[in-house]
């Protein structure tokens, strides 16, 4: 199984960007721990930051044939992006969002995604470890468990 991981604007300056609402851990790091978690479940990760809307769409509909789940976070696009949520819709994959923060003990701009009436899952406000969660529950979906 190939998992994509997917991740949005400014996350590539995790570790440095609050880190008291985002934590220390850096994409490097976070990448990293998914590709381990993954590998210990016989899946492999292809992962991808885009500051760009059109990058991160390019993107995923590249990869989104050769994958068999997704892992997104959008950043502030997924209150904003209707053409990053209709690239993910039609994707074909079963999609678990996730958010360090918890969007909703955050300005109320960020209580709404576009992107959670249209994936399987969404987990929030668990830092990093919900990028984690995330592989476990696409790898058990694949298996037929989830």
């Amino acid at each position: 199984m190939r998992i994509l991981l997917l991740n949005g604007p400014n996350l590539n300056t995790l570790g440095t960007r609050e880190p008291e609402i985002y934590g220390s851990q850096t994409l490097a790091d976070i990448e990293r721990r998914v590709s381990e978690r993954a590998a210990g479940q016989g899946a492999e990760v292809r992962a991808f930051q885009a500051n760009s809307e059109g990058a991160l769409i390019d993107w995923l509909q590249k990869e989104a044939p050769q994958a068999g789940g997704l892992i997104i976070n959008a950043g502030a696009y997924t209150h904003t992006s209707v053409a990053l949520r209709d690239a993910v819709a039609s994707c074909g994959l079963p999609v678990i969002e996730v958010h360090i923060s918890n969007i909703w003990k955050r300005e109320p701009f960020r209580h709404d995604s576009l992107l959670s009436p249209i994936v399987v899952g969404a987990i929030v406000g668990l830092g990093a470890r919900g990028y984690l969660l995330a592989v476990d529950a696409l790898v058990d979906i694949e298996k037929g468990n989830g």
